[in-house]
Order: structure tokens, then C-alpha cells, then sequence
């Protein structure tokens, strides 16, 4: 076997607070305060699914690996991997210095649980993610050796998030289904308490393997969906920082000189989901049709919604893999508006006009505009949209459950575009809420996974493309630029393309 290939450590930062709710009991601690967008859903890594979740986790639980501002992966609870059986056999060496923070040594056992329970626990989230895991098996305390029924290529960057973090198993067999109530990781902080729609509190876990990295106390994170109000909030310093701040505040925010803003190119995309296959809700000329999706997405003027909405901060484009990717197709491009097309494609279908279209939409203000766009424009080719703004995790359960029509719902992105694809087009694949079947994804998108050449890889993706460009169960609209924006006190933060908030190196300083 080859020499392990140790990774250079290279620990990212980031910092950030929610509103001043706590400041008398707080005043001898450092306190960060982050507005974020929405409320997470459940805190467990084996069943979450969304973005400010992600952040959460960033500062309460480590994974096997992480990425870097560079793209590039870098260790974080592992110290390196190898590769071996023409890539059917993946090593993993660990840190020998971690404990969760109940006390408890995280170790290959550790791993070896918290994987098993990503791959078998009823309804994960993260089994399509690593589903090739055979066997895991603990060669000593420090090495864990997975043994997978195919090649996969993008294994080691799946560890890169949910399905790389790693969970106490004394805390998980004593919570049982309420571990997500009190997580117990091996983050740089510790769970505190939640209050549903109102702050999550993590503290400063002293025994962190890289504690000296770590310079605040606390950290609450306050959901606030108005993004006017987030900013609003960090103008007036009862924020520190805030997340996806609306391109529409930047102006004010950059003339602000006790404000930073930080653009973060996004790694996801901003899409409409359409219903195609999940129940009776799937039975509309929208569903059946790709006609008809046509259509209404031929409707749509992009770059006009890029603006007014916006400002033009944005990239339109009409796929899952943004530019900053080696993987993006050059040649598939963001449709322009074609009314005449679009009008007909609704005669060729033969739809009675005009077609009503329930649209789900989260509460932000800027999607709630984008809805009200997008309901105008599809107005003229003979669309009814029909807006209903759901709460965000409620919207995703509903979903689910196929309880909609066509849904605006956006992706954080991953760093291999495997992680923009799978789970949303193969038929199995856990958030492909419009239940979008197509034999040859599948088959296409099973055999990319297993191809380690890029271009190879490439030319498989390029026709996994072309299909569902034809087929359009996703209306991609455009990536995001993500804008972070922190008080001139926060110091110390690295942004990286998943936009996430690592609190590692971050300080603030005393008002």
C-alpha cells in the first residue's frame, strides 16, 4: 500500500452572533451574535437538511474532512486517507487528541457508529450521500476502513459535510429519536439550549482538540426572516454578523464604514422545484408535461428578476454546477425570455388556459418579489400562478409529502457536483421531492460516481444535463453570490465557497 497522503491542516474561520438576549449574564464572556434567514431544522446531522443548519453544525460538530477558500480539502477530525482496490477501499487515519463533549473519546468506533447510523437510520438524509459503504471497519482506535460496492469518486468530499460529522454514541443511545433536542459532537462549541424560532446558544468547549483557535465564549444564532430586519439589527449592533443579507441593502451596507461586507460566490443554485411524480399533486399539465414546463420557464426573464430583485448580483443559469466548479458545462446556458415559444408549447400540450400553478414560496421578502415576478411573466403565456408562502422547514415537509405544485426552493451547494445532482434527479435520492424518475439519470449518474478521471466524468454529467434540460424537473434560475456581513469589532474570518460560518480564528473585539 502507498504512503497515506497526510492533508495540510488548514482550519477556516468564522464568527458571528444573534441578538443581545443574554447580555447581563454574558458580560464577562465574548458573545458573538448571527442572524440567520431561517429557523434550522432538526440539529442532527443524520436528518437535517438545511443551509442554516449547516452553519449551525459548522460551529458544533467537526467532520472527517473539510474544504478550504481554495476548494481543496483539508483535514479536520481525520489527519489523512488512502486510496486502494482501484478505489473500492478507502482508509481514514484520525486525530488522537478529540473528545466529544459529553467527555467521551471520539475514536474509530466513533466513526464507525456515527457512519452506520448515516447509512441505516429510517428516513437519513445522508444514506444516498455515502450509500456505496459496504463495511466499515475499526482496523485500530485511529484508522477506520471503508469497503464500498463500487468506485466513488466523491466519497472523501461527502465527508466534507453532514455525513462526515461525527456524534457521541453515549448521547445518542441515551436521547435515542431526541438526540437532535441536545446534539453532542466534537465541535469548537457545545449545545446550550433552542428556543424554536427564537435563538440557539452554543458555548466554548474547553477540551476542543484546537481550542487555541478558538476566541469567543458564546455564540447565539437568532432567526430573522425579514432580511430588512436582519440588517436592520446589525446596523444597530444587536448583530454581529448576518447571513444572505439582500443584494438590495448593499448599497447601505457599503457605505456603512462600521460594516464589511464579504461576497461569497455560492457553490448552489437558486431553482423551482416542479412536482412530476409525488402524488396527486403531480397530476397537472405542470407535472405530466415537460411541454408545459418549458413553457413556463421560457416565461421567465432571469435577468430581468437578477435586477429588480437583486441588483444584478447574481448568475443566471439553467443548471445545478455554478461556474466556480471544473465541472460546469460551458455550453448550457440561462434561456432568455421567449413568450412565442412559450405560448407555443402551451397550444402544442393543448391546456386549457389559463393554467392555474400553485407555487410554494419561503417567507424572505426577496423571494416572496422573485414569486411576484415570476407570477406576472408566466401571466402572459397563460399561466394562474397562485403564491403560498410557506414557513421554511414547514415548506420541506410539505414537500415531502408531495403537497405541492411547483416550489421555490434554493441549494447550498457542494464541492463536488455530485452533491448538486443526486439527491434532487435519481429516483431514490433523499430531497428529490418532485419524486422525478428517468432511467437514464440514474444509470448515468451511478456510473459518474464511479469514474475518477475528470474528464470522463465530465462527459457523463454533460448528458445527465442535456436530459434534464429537456425534461426540466428543476427551473434552474440562477447562482447565488452569498453577502456576509459582519460589524467592524469581528475579526478574523475566512470566507469559503460554502458560504458556511466556521467559527474557528474569529474575535471580537470589546465595544
Amino acid at each position: 500500500m502507498s504512503k497515506f497522503r497526510t492533508l495540510m491542516a488548514a482550519m477556516t474561520v468564522s464568527g458571528m452572533t444573534a441578538l443581545g438576549l443574554m447580555a447581563g449574564a454574558a458580560s464577562a464572556q465574548t458573545t458573538l451574535r448571527i442572524g440567520l434567514q431561517e429557523d434550522p431544522d432538526a440539529l442532527d446531522p443524520t436528518f437535517a437538511r438545511t443551509f442554516v443548519g449547516r452553519i449551525v453544525f459548522a460551529g458544533l460538530c467537526d467532520k472527517l474532512f473539510d474544504i478550504d477558500k481554495d476548494l481543496k480539502i483539508v483535514p479536520q477530525l481525520a489527519t489523512g486517507f488512502e486510496w486502494s482496490d482501484a478505489g473500492k477501499t478507502l482508509t481514514i487515519k484520525l486525530r488522537n487528541d478529540v473528545l466529544f463533549h459529553d467527555g467521551e473519546k471520539m475514536d474509530a468506533e466513533a466513526v464507525r457508529f456515527s457512519l452506520d447510523r448515516h447509512l441505516n437510520a429510517p428516513r437519513s438524509g445522508r444514506r444516498a450521500e455515502i450509500s456505496v459503504v459496504q463495511t466499515i471497519t475499526v482496523v485500530d482506535p485511529t484508522t477506520v476502513r471503508l469497503t464500498l460496492s463500487t468506485a466513488f469518486a466523491p466519497l472523501v468530499a461527502q465527508f466534507t459535510d453532514r455525513a462526515g460529522m461525527i456524534l457521541s454514541p453515549k448521547a445518542v443511545a441515551a436521547a435515542g429519536d431526541q438526540f437532535a433536542a441536545r446534539p453532542v459532537c466534537a465541535g469548537p462549541f457545545r449545545f446550550v439550549e433552542r428556543i424554536a424560532q427564537d435563538r440557539i446558544v452554543l458555548e466554548k468547549f474547553p477540551q476542543y482538540w484546537n481550542v487555541a483557535n478558538v476566541h469567543v465564549d458564546r455564540v447565539i444564532y437568532q432567526p430573522i426572516p425579514d432580511t430588512s430586519v436582519r440588517f436592520a439589527n446589525l446596523q444597530a449592533g444587536a448583530l454581529d454578523m448576518i447571513e444572505r443579507m439582500s443584494p438590495t441593502d448593499l448599497p447601505a451596507a457599503r457605505r456603512n464604514t462600521r460594516l464589511r461586507v464579504v461576497p461569497v460566490p455560492s457553490l448552489g443554485y437558486q431553482g423551482i422545484t416542479i412536482n412530476t411524480g409525488n402524488g396527486e399533486r403531480a397530476k397537472t399539465p405542470l407535472g405530466s408535461d415537460p411541454r408545459v414546463r418549458e413553457a413556463f420557464d421560457l416565461a421567465i426573464d432571469r435577468a430581468v428578476i437578477n435586477q429588480v430583485v437583486y441588483n444584478g448580483e447574481q448568475t443566471p443559469t439553467a443548471q445545478a454546477v455554478p461556474p466556480a466548479s471544473p465541472f460546469h458545462n460551458k455550453n448550457l446556458k440561462a434561456p432568455a425570455r421567449n413568450l412565442d415559444r412559450a405560448k407555443a408549447l402551451m397550444a402544442q400540450a393543448g391546456v386549457r388556459l389559463p393554467l392555474v400553478v400553485n407555487l410554494t414560496v419561503p417567507p424572505n421578502p426577496d423571494l416572496r418579489q422573485f414569486a411576484e415576478i415570476v407570477q406576472a411573466m408566466t401571466k402572459e403565456a397563460g399561466f394562474d400562478v397562485r403564491i403560498n408562502v410557506m414557513e421554511f422547514a414547514s415548506s420541506l415537509n410539505a414537500a415531502e409529502r408531495g403537497e405541492f405544485e411547483a416550489y421555490i426552493l434554493a441549494w447550498s451547494g457542494r464541492p463536488d457536483p455530485d452533491g448538486n445532482l443526486y439527491v434532487f434527479i435519481t429516483k431514490d435520492g433523499p430531497q428529490n421531492y418532485g419524486k422525478y424518475l428517468n432511467p437514464e439519470v440514474d444509470r448515468l449518474m451511478d456510473e459518474q460516481r464511479t469514474i475518477a478521471d475528470p474528464a470522463q466524468r465530465m462527459a457523463l454529467l454533460e448528458k445527465v444535463s442535456a436530459i434534464t434540460a429537456a425534461d426540466r424537473p428543476i427551473l434552474y434560475m440562477w447562482h447565488p453570490t452569498i453577502f456576509l456581513t459582519h460589524g467592524q469589532r469581528l475579526t478574523g474570518f475566512v470566507p469559503v465557497p460554502d458560504a458556511l460560518i466556521r467559527l474557528q480564528g474569529v474575535r471580537l473585539a470589546a465595544n
